[in-house]
């Protein structure tokens, strides 16, 4: 049987997981990678390729990088590459029918989430965020609307209290990449059967902005720590220390829930063993945090060089 013709859109390191499962299986021929333009990064806004660029120019694969993905000939030069499959993972780009409708075997997503829940951006936080004991990767076959496909496939991961959302993102990348290979011959073969996902189920998640990192002290230290490990590494869980203008603020990098009662927002310890921090319901021992413009260091290492005495406020 000739191989599968497949040509992969994907942009960040969680797509370049599942391209370089999909190159290292038998039966598929990545035929082209589809990816975003590059973008400027860095202090010197130097044009920077996608993970999936490098590892595509890597492994010699043709990269297209369309700046809009609806774009007639954009489908056109799809259309030359006579793809049986196209696979994707988070390429950033909402696909036309004309795309969705071209290969034989239509277009599969890699989704971290186990849909209905949490179509949209971000959910990998947002799981996190909500306190969720289990997320999970789900297979779908796309249609036009926002995550909305039949579903083909999925797979559950626990999530740890040691997670924040780089961890438990690296352990999708990889579990979403297995998952992809693992369904693309049964669904050719015509062994799964799309499910529809059930809409009245469904949630909706936005992207995540950066002032969503700033920590309320009123809330419960479970729904703070949840923060904390949600917005790491982006956009941070932050705080402000209250004194002479302006506020310093401070970014937090690691917690543990303490059963203390306390005002909110107030440090009511400070040693070596971390900053222990009033909240609405219990408190917060910080254990790792960074000054603006410093660098992330241990509680017991800041508090050496910026002490901070019981009873001042943050906010």
């Amino acid at each position: 049987m000739a191989a599968l013709r497949i040509i992969f859109m994907g942009t960040p390191e969680l797509a370049a997981a599942s391209l370089a499962a999909l190159s290292r299986a038998p039966g598929f021929q990545i035929i082209a990678a589809v990816t975003q333009p590059d973008r400027p990064k860095g202090r010197e806004l130097k044009l920077q390729p996608s993970p999936v660029k490098q590892l595509a120019v890597t492994a010699g694969l043709p990269v297209l990088q369309p700046a809009k993905a609806r774009a007639e000939n954009f489908v056109a030069e799809l259309r030359a590459w006579a793809p049986d499959l196209i696979a994707v993972a988070a390429f950033g780009q909402i696909l036309p029918p004309a795309i969705l409708e071209l290969p034989r075997f239509g277009c599969l997503n890699v989704h971290t989430s186990l849909l209905p829940k949490y179509r949209g951006a971000a959910p990998i936080q947002w799981a996190i965020l909500n306190g969720d004991a289990e997320t999970g990767v789900t297979i779908m076959k796309m249609d036009v609307g926002l995550d909305t496909g039949d579903i083909l496939t999925q797979r559950t991961t626990p999530i740890h209290d040691a997670d924040n959302a780089a961890t438990l993102h690296d352990r999708l990348a990889l579990l979403g990449a297995e998952l992809l290979v693992q369904t693309i011959p049964d669904y050719v073969a015509g062994k799964i059967r799309p499910q529809p996902q059930d809409a009245a189920r469904a949630t909706h998640v936005g992207k995540i902005k950066k002032e969503a990192g700033r920590i309320d002290w009123q809330q419960p230290a479970r729904a703070i720590w949840n923060r904390i490990r949600a917005f790491t590494p982006w956009p941070g869980a932050f705080t402000f220390l209250a004194g002479p203008p302006p506020p310093q603020l401070l970014k937090i990098w690691g917690a543990e829930i303490v059963p203390q009662a306390g005002a909110a927002g107030k440090i009511l310890q400070a040693d070596r063993t971390g900053i222990i921090i009033g909240c609405g319901h219990d408190a917060l021992r910080v254990t790792s945090l960074q000054r603006e413009g410093g660098r992330r260091m241990s509680a017991a290492d800041f508090l050496a060089g910026h002490p901070l005495p019981a009873g001042q406020i943050l906010s």
